[in-house]
């Protein structure tokens, strides 16, 4: 599951920057963009802060039932205003 792409689409539909996001995770920029790159693996704490922090809830029920990643970001590009490539 693509789920970095996922995370990076909803903090972007929120709005927010790595920087800021990263504040509110109480985590590094770096360690947001290791998540997003799917470097790093996101505990359960904070995937559900993020997913608060960024009112991703129907994505989050989405990945947990098995929709596949470019279902969602496809559902999220109309709101963020772009496109797949753009952020991939």
């Amino acid at each position: 599951m693509q789920y970095g792409a996922i995370l990076k689409a909803l903090r972007v539909k929120a709005n927010l920057t790595q920087e800021q996001i990263a504040e509110k995770l109480n985590r590094s920029r770096s360690c947001i963009s290791k998540y997003e790159k799917e470097v790093k693996v996101i505990d359960m704490p904070t995937f559900m802060q993020w997913i608060q922090i960024t009112d991703g809830q129907v994505a989050a029920a989405a990945m947990m039932f098995g929709m596949d990643a470019l279902s969602i970001i496809n559902q999220l590009l109309p709101f963020i205003g772009g496109g797949f490539i753009w952020w991939m």
